[in-house]
Protein backbone atom coordinates (compact mmCIF):
# COMPACT_ATOMS: atom_id res chain seq x y z
CA UNK A 1 0.00 0.00 0.00
CA UNK A 2 2.73 2.48 0.93
CA UNK A 3 4.80 1.52 -2.07
CA UNK A 4 1.85 2.14 -4.41
CA UNK A 5 1.23 5.67 -3.03
CA UNK A 6 4.87 6.70 -3.47
CA UNK A 7 4.84 5.47 -7.06
CA UNK A 8 1.74 7.53 -7.98
CA UNK A 9 3.12 10.74 -6.44
CA UNK A 10 6.39 10.35 -8.37
CA UNK A 11 4.54 9.93 -11.67
CA UNK A 12 2.45 13.08 -10.98
CA UNK A 13 5.50 15.24 -10.30
CA UNK A 14 7.29 14.05 -13.46
CA UNK A 15 4.25 14.82 -15.68
CA UNK A 16 3.99 18.32 -14.25
CA UNK A 17 7.63 19.13 -15.07
CA UNK A 18 7.43 17.81 -18.68
CA UNK A 19 4.09 19.47 -19.55
CA UNK A 20 5.07 22.79 -18.03
CA UNK A 21 8.26 23.02 -20.14
CA UNK A 22 6.33 22.25 -23.35
CA UNK A 23 3.74 24.96 -22.64
CA UNK A 24 6.46 27.52 -22.01
CA UNK A 25 8.03 26.62 -25.37
CA UNK A 26 4.71 27.14 -27.24
CA UNK A 27 4.12 30.56 -25.62
CA UNK A 28 7.61 31.78 -26.47
CA UNK A 29 7.24 30.67 -30.13
CA UNK A 30 3.93 32.56 -30.60
CA UNK A 31 5.40 35.75 -29.13
CA UNK A 32 8.32 35.59 -31.57
CA UNK A 33 5.99 35.15 -34.59
CA UNK A 34 3.86 38.14 -33.57
CA UNK A 35 6.94 40.31 -33.10
CA UNK A 36 8.24 39.40 -36.60
CA UNK A 37 4.84 40.08 -38.21
CA UNK A 38 4.62 43.51 -36.54
CA UNK A 39 8.15 44.34 -37.73
CA UNK A 40 7.26 43.50 -41.38
CA UNK A 41 3.96 45.39 -41.35
CA UNK A 42 5.65 48.51 -40.03
CA UNK A 43 7.75 48.79 -43.23
CA UNK A 44 4.81 49.26 -45.75
CA UNK A 45 1.27 50.43 -45.31
CA UNK A 46 -1.69 48.79 -46.96
CA UNK A 47 -1.01 50.68 -50.30
CA UNK A 48 2.60 49.50 -50.55
CA UNK A 49 3.95 53.03 -49.85
CA UNK A 50 7.41 53.31 -48.29
CA UNK A 51 7.26 54.50 -44.66
CA UNK A 52 10.85 55.68 -44.61
CA UNK A 53 12.13 53.27 -41.81
CA UNK A 54 15.32 51.89 -43.35
CA UNK A 55 15.90 49.44 -40.45
CA UNK A 56 12.73 47.50 -41.30
CA UNK A 57 12.63 44.48 -43.55
CA UNK A 58 10.90 44.58 -46.98
CA UNK A 59 7.69 42.71 -47.70
CA UNK A 60 8.48 41.38 -51.17
CA UNK A 61 4.84 40.53 -51.89
CA UNK A 62 3.67 44.21 -52.08
CA UNK A 63 4.75 46.12 -55.26
CA UNK A 64 5.44 49.89 -54.93
CA UNK A 65 2.74 52.19 -56.31
CA UNK A 66 3.61 54.21 -59.45
CA UNK A 67 1.19 56.98 -60.47
CA UNK A 68 0.21 57.79 -64.06
CA UNK A 69 -0.11 61.27 -65.60
CA UNK A 70 -2.92 61.79 -68.13
CA UNK A 71 -3.81 64.79 -70.28
CA UNK A 72 -7.37 65.66 -71.30
CA UNK A 73 -8.06 66.22 -74.11
CA UNK A 74 -5.33 63.89 -75.37
CA UNK A 75 -4.38 65.51 -78.69
CA UNK A 76 -1.01 65.02 -80.37
CA UNK A 77 -0.48 68.77 -80.19
CA UNK A 78 -2.13 71.54 -78.23
CA UNK A 79 -2.60 75.06 -79.58
CA UNK A 80 -1.83 78.21 -77.60
CA UNK A 81 -4.95 79.44 -75.84
CA UNK A 82 -6.52 75.99 -75.46
CA UNK A 83 -7.30 74.56 -72.02
CA UNK A 84 -6.00 71.15 -70.96
CA UNK A 85 -6.34 69.17 -67.74
CA UNK A 86 -3.23 67.39 -66.43
CA UNK A 87 -4.24 64.67 -63.96
CA UNK A 88 -2.24 62.40 -61.58
CA UNK A 89 -3.92 59.01 -61.16
CA UNK A 90 -2.89 56.46 -58.48
CA UNK A 91 -4.30 53.04 -59.29
CA UNK A 92 -5.14 51.02 -56.21
CA UNK A 93 -4.84 54.06 -53.96
CA UNK A 94 -8.53 54.65 -53.46
CA UNK A 95 -9.59 55.69 -49.99
CA UNK A 96 -6.25 57.29 -49.08
CA UNK A 97 -5.87 61.00 -48.39
CA UNK A 98 -3.23 61.84 -50.97
CA UNK A 99 -1.38 65.06 -51.62
CA UNK A 100 0.58 65.42 -54.83
CA UNK A 101 3.88 66.78 -56.04
CA UNK A 102 4.38 67.78 -59.65
CA UNK A 103 7.32 68.26 -61.96
CA UNK A 104 7.79 70.89 -63.37
CA UNK A 105 7.66 72.76 -60.10
CA UNK A 106 5.45 75.57 -61.42
CA UNK A 107 2.54 73.13 -61.13
CA UNK A 108 2.98 72.98 -57.33
CA UNK A 109 0.61 75.63 -56.08
CA UNK A 110 -0.38 74.47 -52.54
CA UNK A 111 -2.56 72.65 -51.72
CA UNK A 112 -1.15 70.27 -54.31
CA UNK A 113 -4.03 68.76 -56.26
CA UNK A 114 -4.34 65.64 -58.37
CA UNK A 115 -5.19 67.75 -61.43
CA UNK A 116 -4.51 71.15 -62.96
CA UNK A 117 -6.34 73.07 -65.65
CA UNK A 118 -3.94 75.07 -67.81
CA UNK A 119 -4.82 77.59 -70.51
CA UNK A 120 -1.62 76.91 -72.34
CA UNK A 121 1.02 79.03 -74.01
CA UNK A 122 4.04 77.72 -75.86
CA UNK A 123 6.07 78.04 -72.63
CA UNK A 124 3.89 75.27 -71.11
CA UNK A 125 5.43 72.72 -73.47
CA UNK A 126 7.49 69.96 -71.89
CA UNK A 127 7.33 66.86 -69.74
CA UNK A 128 4.98 66.46 -66.76
CA UNK A 129 5.28 63.85 -63.97
CA UNK A 130 3.88 63.46 -60.45
CA UNK A 131 4.07 61.47 -57.25
CA UNK A 132 1.68 61.01 -54.33
CA UNK A 133 2.18 61.47 -50.61
CA UNK A 134 0.25 59.87 -47.78
CA UNK A 135 1.29 60.95 -44.29
CA UNK A 136 5.08 60.91 -44.56
CA UNK A 137 5.22 58.25 -47.28
CA UNK A 138 5.83 58.91 -51.02
CA UNK A 139 5.06 56.87 -54.12
CA UNK A 140 7.53 56.64 -56.97
CA UNK A 141 7.56 59.37 -59.64
CA UNK A 142 5.30 58.65 -62.59
CA UNK A 143 6.65 58.36 -66.12
CA UNK A 144 6.88 61.67 -68.02
CA UNK A 145 4.10 62.67 -70.38
CA UNK A 146 5.05 65.33 -72.91
CA UNK A 147 2.83 68.30 -73.71
CA UNK A 148 3.52 69.93 -77.09
CA UNK A 149 2.11 73.44 -77.46
CA UNK A 150 2.30 75.23 -80.82
CA UNK A 151 0.81 78.36 -82.34
CA UNK A 152 -2.71 77.78 -83.73
CA UNK A 153 -2.77 76.99 -87.48
CA UNK A 154 -4.14 79.56 -89.91
CA UNK A 155 -6.98 78.30 -92.11
CA UNK A 156 -7.15 78.82 -95.86
CA UNK A 157 -10.26 79.08 -98.01
CA UNK A 158 -10.09 77.32 -101.36
CA UNK A 159 -12.57 77.20 -104.21
CA UNK A 160 -13.12 74.31 -106.59
CA UNK A 161 -13.04 74.93 -109.47
CA UNK A 162 -10.50 77.77 -109.18
CA UNK A 163 -9.58 79.67 -112.30
CA UNK A 164 -7.52 82.70 -111.41
CA UNK A 165 -4.89 84.09 -109.08
CA UNK A 166 -4.44 83.72 -105.34
CA UNK A 167 -7.26 85.28 -103.28
CA UNK A 168 -9.59 85.43 -106.29
CA UNK A 169 -11.63 82.97 -108.34
CA UNK A 170 -13.95 83.33 -111.31
CA UNK A 171 -16.87 81.05 -112.11
CA UNK A 172 -19.81 81.43 -114.43
CA UNK A 173 -23.51 81.64 -113.67
CA UNK A 174 -25.04 78.20 -113.38
CA UNK A 175 -21.83 76.49 -112.36
CA UNK A 176 -21.34 74.50 -109.16
CA UNK A 177 -18.55 75.61 -106.83
CA UNK A 178 -17.27 74.11 -103.57
CA UNK A 179 -15.99 76.47 -100.87
CA UNK A 180 -13.59 74.64 -98.54
CA UNK A 181 -11.87 75.62 -95.27
CA UNK A 182 -8.49 73.91 -94.95
CA UNK A 183 -6.47 73.93 -91.71
CA UNK A 184 -2.88 72.91 -92.44
CA UNK A 185 -1.32 71.01 -89.54
CA UNK A 186 -4.71 70.51 -87.89
CA UNK A 187 -5.20 66.95 -89.06
CA UNK A 188 -6.69 64.60 -86.49
CA UNK A 189 -8.52 67.35 -84.59
CA UNK A 190 -12.31 67.47 -84.32
CA UNK A 191 -12.95 70.91 -85.82
CA UNK A 192 -16.12 72.87 -86.22
CA UNK A 193 -16.08 75.83 -88.58
CA UNK A 194 -17.40 79.34 -88.75
CA UNK A 195 -17.78 81.20 -92.03
CA UNK A 196 -18.03 84.86 -92.90
CA UNK A 197 -21.07 85.12 -95.08
CA UNK A 198 -23.78 84.65 -92.53
CA UNK A 199 -25.94 82.37 -94.62
CA UNK A 200 -23.21 79.74 -94.50
CA UNK A 201 -23.47 79.28 -90.72
CA UNK A 202 -26.14 76.61 -90.72
CA UNK A 203 -25.36 74.21 -87.83
CA UNK A 204 -23.55 71.94 -87.77
CA UNK A 205 -20.94 74.16 -89.37
CA UNK A 206 -19.10 72.14 -91.96
CA UNK A 207 -15.64 72.21 -93.48
CA UNK A 208 -17.03 72.81 -96.95
CA UNK A 209 -20.11 74.08 -98.74
CA UNK A 210 -21.28 73.32 -102.26
CA UNK A 211 -23.08 76.10 -104.12
CA UNK A 212 -25.09 74.63 -106.99
CA UNK A 213 -26.24 76.82 -109.87
CA UNK A 214 -24.23 79.86 -108.77
CA UNK A 215 -25.72 83.29 -109.36
CA UNK A 216 -24.14 86.72 -109.12
CA UNK A 217 -25.50 87.05 -105.57
CA UNK A 218 -23.11 84.26 -104.54
CA UNK A 219 -20.15 86.44 -105.43
CA UNK A 220 -18.09 88.18 -102.76
CA UNK A 221 -15.49 87.47 -100.10
CA UNK A 222 -15.32 84.23 -98.12
CA UNK A 223 -13.27 83.53 -94.99
CA UNK A 224 -13.39 80.93 -92.23
CA UNK A 225 -11.96 79.90 -88.89
CA UNK A 226 -11.87 76.62 -86.98
CA UNK A 227 -12.91 75.78 -83.43
CA UNK A 228 -11.55 72.87 -81.39
CA UNK A 229 -13.02 72.44 -77.94
CA UNK A 230 -13.34 76.09 -76.79
CA UNK A 231 -10.41 77.48 -78.77
CA UNK A 232 -10.60 79.33 -82.11
CA UNK A 233 -8.00 79.72 -84.84
CA UNK A 234 -7.43 83.09 -86.52
CA UNK A 235 -9.69 84.08 -89.40
CA UNK A 236 -8.38 83.03 -92.79
CA UNK A 237 -7.55 85.56 -95.48
CA UNK A 238 -10.49 86.51 -97.67
CA UNK A 239 -10.90 84.83 -101.03
CA UNK A 240 -13.12 86.57 -103.55
CA UNK A 241 -15.58 84.67 -105.69
CA UNK A 242 -16.61 86.44 -108.90
CA UNK A 243 -19.65 85.11 -110.74
CA UNK A 244 -19.80 86.14 -114.41
CA UNK A 245 -22.26 85.63 -117.21
CA UNK A 246 -21.08 82.71 -119.34
CA UNK A 247 -18.82 83.84 -122.19
CA UNK A 248 -19.79 83.19 -125.80
CA UNK A 249 -17.00 81.94 -128.04
CA UNK A 250 -16.16 83.31 -131.48
CA UNK A 251 -14.77 81.36 -134.43
CA UNK A 252 -12.16 83.18 -136.52
CA UNK A 253 -10.33 82.23 -139.72
CA UNK A 254 -6.72 83.01 -140.54
CA UNK A 255 -6.29 84.24 -143.19
CA UNK A 256 -9.66 85.93 -142.97
CA UNK A 257 -10.53 85.68 -146.66
CA UNK A 258 -14.13 85.23 -147.60
CA UNK A 259 -13.10 82.69 -150.19
CA UNK A 260 -10.49 79.96 -149.82
CA UNK A 261 -9.02 78.01 -152.72
CA UNK A 262 -8.34 74.29 -152.69
CA UNK A 263 -4.80 73.55 -151.55
CA UNK A 264 -4.54 76.64 -149.35
CA UNK A 265 -3.97 76.32 -145.60
CA UNK A 266 -6.37 77.98 -143.18
CA UNK A 267 -6.43 78.12 -139.37
CA UNK A 268 -9.83 77.83 -137.68
CA UNK A 269 -9.65 79.25 -134.13
CA UNK A 270 -12.12 79.28 -131.19
CA UNK A 271 -11.69 82.38 -129.01
CA UNK A 272 -13.40 82.82 -125.61
CA UNK A 273 -13.32 86.45 -124.55
CA UNK A 274 -13.25 86.82 -120.75
CA UNK A 275 -12.41 83.16 -120.26
CA UNK A 276 -8.77 83.75 -119.40
CA UNK A 277 -7.46 81.63 -116.54
CA UNK A 278 -9.80 78.71 -117.18
CA UNK A 279 -8.52 75.36 -118.38
CA UNK A 280 -10.71 75.04 -121.44
CA UNK A 281 -11.24 72.12 -123.76
CA UNK A 282 -13.16 72.68 -126.96
CA UNK A 283 -15.90 71.05 -128.95
CA UNK A 284 -16.34 71.76 -132.63
CA UNK A 285 -19.01 71.53 -135.28
CA UNK A 286 -18.56 69.83 -137.71
CA UNK A 287 -17.70 66.85 -135.51
CA UNK A 288 -14.79 65.70 -137.71
CA UNK A 289 -12.66 68.34 -136.00
CA UNK A 290 -13.05 66.62 -132.63
CA UNK A 291 -9.83 64.66 -132.50
CA UNK A 292 -8.94 64.46 -128.77
CA UNK A 293 -7.51 66.40 -127.10
CA UNK A 294 -9.83 69.04 -128.53
CA UNK A 295 -7.83 72.15 -129.23
CA UNK A 296 -8.66 75.83 -129.57
CA UNK A 297 -7.49 75.83 -133.18
CA UNK A 298 -7.02 73.62 -136.24
CA UNK A 299 -4.88 74.04 -139.34
CA UNK A 300 -6.52 72.66 -142.46
CA UNK A 301 -5.07 72.32 -145.94
CA UNK A 302 -8.45 72.63 -147.55
CA UNK A 303 -10.31 70.81 -150.27
CA UNK A 304 -13.75 71.71 -151.52
CA UNK A 305 -15.21 69.17 -149.05
CA UNK A 306 -13.98 71.37 -146.17
CA UNK A 307 -16.41 74.11 -147.10
CA UNK A 308 -19.32 74.79 -144.75
CA UNK A 309 -20.21 76.25 -141.36
CA UNK A 310 -17.91 76.06 -138.32
CA UNK A 311 -18.85 76.73 -134.69
CA UNK A 312 -17.37 75.84 -131.30
CA UNK A 313 -17.98 75.87 -127.57
CA UNK A 314 -15.69 75.64 -124.55
CA UNK A 315 -15.76 73.33 -121.56
CA UNK A 316 -14.21 73.96 -118.14
CA UNK A 317 -14.69 71.10 -115.68
CA UNK A 318 -18.39 70.23 -116.10
CA UNK A 319 -19.37 73.65 -117.44
CA UNK A 320 -20.05 74.39 -121.14
CA UNK A 321 -20.32 77.78 -122.81
CA UNK A 322 -22.93 78.47 -125.46
CA UNK A 323 -22.18 77.54 -129.03
CA UNK A 324 -20.53 80.28 -131.05
CA UNK A 325 -22.14 81.83 -134.08
CA UNK A 326 -21.40 79.92 -137.28
CA UNK A 327 -18.69 81.14 -139.61
CA UNK A 328 -18.88 79.84 -143.18
CA UNK A 329 -15.83 78.66 -145.06
CA UNK A 330 -16.21 78.74 -148.85
CA UNK A 331 -13.71 76.61 -150.72
CA UNK A 332 -13.46 76.76 -154.50
CA UNK A 333 -11.06 75.74 -157.24
CA UNK A 334 -8.27 78.26 -157.77
CA UNK A 335 -9.09 80.80 -160.53
CA UNK A 336 -7.11 80.92 -163.79
CA UNK A 337 -5.49 84.30 -164.46
CA UNK A 338 -5.67 86.20 -167.72
CA UNK A 339 -2.94 88.40 -169.25
CA UNK A 340 -4.07 91.57 -170.99
CA UNK A 341 -2.22 94.28 -172.90
CA UNK A 342 -2.80 98.02 -172.74
CA UNK A 343 -3.23 99.32 -175.33
CA UNK A 344 -4.87 96.20 -176.64
CA UNK A 345 -3.45 96.59 -180.11
CA UNK A 346 -2.58 93.46 -181.92
CA UNK A 347 0.55 95.11 -183.32
CA UNK A 348 3.01 97.26 -181.38
CA UNK A 349 5.63 99.42 -183.06
CA UNK A 350 9.18 99.84 -181.99
CA UNK A 351 9.49 102.67 -179.46
CA UNK A 352 5.94 102.41 -178.14
CA UNK A 353 5.07 101.75 -174.45
CA UNK A 354 2.85 98.84 -173.49
CA UNK A 355 1.43 97.68 -170.15
CA UNK A 356 1.11 93.94 -169.47
CA UNK A 357 -1.49 93.13 -166.81
CA UNK A 358 -2.37 89.87 -164.98
CA UNK A 359 -6.05 89.72 -164.05
CA UNK A 360 -7.55 87.11 -161.69
CA UNK A 361 -11.31 86.98 -162.01
CA UNK A 362 -13.05 86.24 -158.68
CA UNK A 363 -9.91 86.87 -156.69
CA UNK A 364 -10.89 90.31 -155.47
CA UNK A 365 -10.03 91.02 -151.84
CA UNK A 366 -7.13 88.59 -151.73
CA UNK A 367 -3.58 89.79 -151.24
CA UNK A 368 -1.97 88.41 -154.37
CA UNK A 369 1.63 88.38 -155.43
CA UNK A 370 2.46 87.47 -159.02
CA UNK A 371 5.04 85.56 -160.95
CA UNK A 372 5.74 86.36 -164.62
CA UNK A 373 7.25 84.33 -167.38
CA UNK A 374 8.24 85.41 -170.90
CA UNK A 375 8.56 82.28 -172.95
CA UNK A 376 10.47 79.97 -170.61
CA UNK A 377 12.20 82.83 -168.78
CA UNK A 378 11.05 84.03 -165.34
CA UNK A 379 10.79 87.78 -164.98
CA UNK A 380 11.58 89.30 -161.56
CA UNK A 381 8.35 91.16 -161.14
CA UNK A 382 5.76 90.43 -158.41
CA UNK A 383 3.18 93.04 -159.33
CA UNK A 384 0.02 92.37 -161.30
CA UNK A 385 1.37 94.52 -164.13
CA UNK A 386 4.50 95.94 -165.57
CA UNK A 387 5.29 98.40 -168.32
CA UNK A 388 7.52 97.86 -171.30
CA UNK A 389 8.80 101.26 -172.35
CA UNK A 390 10.23 101.85 -175.86
CA UNK A 391 9.39 98.43 -177.08
CA UNK A 392 11.88 96.54 -179.21
CA UNK A 393 11.56 93.40 -181.24
CA UNK A 394 13.34 91.54 -178.44
CA UNK A 395 10.38 92.27 -176.12
CA UNK A 396 8.05 90.39 -178.39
Amino acid sequence: MGHSLLCMMGFFLLSTVICGNAEDNITHSQDADEEEEQTTSAQRDEFGVNSGNSNLKTDSTTAPIKPTVTVQPFWPQIYSGETVTVRCEIQGGKGAQWTYEWSPYKSNTPPTSNEYKITVTESDSGGYSCRGRRSSSWTEWSNNITLRVIAPPEPTVTLQPSRTQIHSSVIYSGETVTVRCEIQGGEGAQWTYEWRRNKLNTPPTSREYTISGATKSDGGGYSCRGKRDSSWTEWSDNITLTVLSPPKPTVTLQPSWTQIYSGETVTVRCEIQGGEGAQWTYEWRPARLNTPPTSSEYRITVTESDGGGYSCRGRADRFFTEWSDIITLTVSSPPKPTVTLQPSWTRIYRGETVTVRCEIQGGEGAQWTYEWRRGQINIHETSNEYKIITATESAA
